[in-house]
């Protein structure tokens, strides 16, 4: 059974896009400097488009974001521990979903989404491979419930 049949229940999906978006707040937070700044200024402008905007950008990615994890899962689950796996292959991780982000900015209509994506997608990578340790245990968590 792949990740998304597996998580995106009705009872499940709810908590696993509530978990998400905390775990990217908490990764915002830890940013520090002049990117740290930038970044959370980037999302205030974000959230700014409509106060719900980031849980609904995140529910609508997740199904996307699953089908391109789940390769990954399943090779770590042949390995026993799938978790683990995400994190030691952080950096397939972290293009499996931005493969998905890439795809999805090309259609984007809003001018200061496709604007922001654009100024931090040369360094999303890094940002995204911190977060995946984090992403790795929400959806172990998940398919254990």
């Amino acid at each position: 059974m792949g990740l998304s049949e597996q998580l995106l229940t009705a009872n499940k999906k709810a908590m696993l896009v509530d978990d998400c978006c905390q775990m990217i707040d908490r990764q915002l937070a830890s940013k520090s400097g002049i990117t740290g700044i930038a970044l959370k200024t980037a999302f205030t402008a974000l959230k700014g488009v409509n106060p719900g905007y980031i849980p609904y950008i995140v529910d609508q990615l997740l199904p996307q974001f699953l089908t391109a994890l789940d390769p990954l899962w399943t090779e770590g689950t042949a390995k026993g521990d799938p978790a683990s796996h995400l994190i030691a292959s952080r950096s397939e991780t972290a293009d499996a979903m931005l493969s998905i982000t890439d795809a999805r900015i090309q259609h984007t209509k809003r001018q200061i989404v496709k604007g922001t994506y654009e100024k931090f997608r040369s360094s999303a990578k890094k940002h995204v491979e911190e977060a995946v340790p984090d992403l790795a245990n929400i959806v172990d968590k998940h398919t254990k419930i």
